[in-house]
């Protein structure tokens, strides 16, 4: 996963190329649902999730994967 000290939000494009292992089309379904945290609007165009928020999503799918 790309994370720079000093990045603080992914943009949806960066989530769904570099980070996560899904399209922005099963993205926005998991928001919708509550399975993953909703982004932020940081502008009248601009949406983004916070950095920790997303780590905090992918540390508990790994726990969640090691209890099976």
């Amino acid at each position: 996963m790309h994370t720079s000290n000093n990045k603080l939000f992914y943009r949806q494009r960066e989530l769904t190329t570099k980070v996560l292992p899904f399209s922005s089309t099963t993205l926005w379904r998991k928001v919708k649902s509550g399975e993953f945290p909703a982004p932020i609007k940081l502008g009248t165009s601009i949406t983004a999730w916070r950095v920790s928020d997303v780590i905090d999503w992918i540390a508990r799918q790994e726990e969640a994967s090691c209890k099976r």
